[in-house]
């Protein structure tokens, strides 16, 4: 008995005796014809990726995604990847670029997952003349994996950033850089002695830079409070909106710390 199958438009197929693939009406063809591919066009649309090789290929520009983020953003509708037959699930190319989509919108524009639905649907309708730029993924279909984010040694990340071993001790012992266990330091701990070296050119020494980190744990205590009760359950669904609703809520104590500041510095100036 033949089997249906489904285009990658939604078209019912089915396959013939000889095992041809054949229309599932006399105008599909012409059905075809006028579909329109969903947003993005032109990208792969072969699931060959595992969730791991999605991981690897936006850690580096949204470190905090993880698993549990993917299955909550599957779950609200924002991405749709195909089942192998034992269950697990495959990604192509273009759902990459869409949950790239997804994850700039909320970081960058601090849009609830509502609104990236919504205009989601525009992008695929064609309703709109928004055309996101894509970067992971290139006309081929080909993605760009980048490396998962490493961990450092306090004399490795000081030869990774050009400064000597003493400032990022220095950033150690004013408590602005916080070692693991082992003695090893996070990859956000790169971008902090980055911005402490060009400080440094203005005076700003490590131990002037203790009562922001001081500021920034306050603010990730409120937002603890915030997802504590999603964080308290153990579904997987329950902790992957912990982390959905925590990056809003950084992502907002942020800007309004931006704001303050941009205003502060205005007022030197007038």
């Amino acid at each position: 008995m033949n089997q249906p199958a489904r285009s990658p438009w939604g078209h019912e197929n089915r396959f013939d005796g000889t095992g041809a693939l054949t229309s599932g009406s006399a105008d599909a063809d012409e059905d075809l014809e006028g579909a329109r591919e969903p947003w993005p066009q032109g990208i792969s649309r072969r699931a060959t990726m595992r969730i791991s090789d999605v991981l690897r290929a936006l850690r580096t520009e949204f470190p905090a995604v993880s698993h549990s983020k993917l299955r909550f953003l599957e779950e609200q509708g924002l991405i749709d990847p195909e089942r192998t037959p034992s269950g697990y699930r495959q990604y192509s190319a273009a759902d990459v670029e869409r949950l790239r989509y997804v994850l700039l919108e909320q970081r960058d524009r601090y849009l609830p997952l509502k609104v990236i639905k919504e205009n989601l649907a525009a992008l695929d309708a064609g309703e709109t003349a928004e055309n996101p730029a894509l970067r992971l993924a290139a006309s081929d279909g080909e993605t760009e994996v980048t490396a998962v984010r490493q961990r450092y040694t306090v004399g490795s990340l000081a030869t990774t950033v050009g400064v000597d071993v003493s400032l990022v001790e220095g950033l150690i012992s004013a408590g602005v850089l916080r070692q693991a266990p082992g003695g090893q330091l996070d990859a956000w701990s790169l971008e902090v002695v980055q911005l402490a070296a060009a400080l440094g050119e203005y005076g700003i020494e490590p131990r002037h830079l203790r009562l922001l980190r001081t500021s920034a744990d306050r603010h990730v205590g409120l937002v603890e409070q915030v997802v504590a009760p999603w964080r308290s359950q153990q579904s997987a669904s329950a902790r992957a909106h912990a982390g959905a609703l925590a990056g809003e809520v950084g992502e907002l104590f942020a800007k309004l710390h931006t704001v303050w500041l941009r205003q502060g510095v205005g007022d030197l100036t007038t």
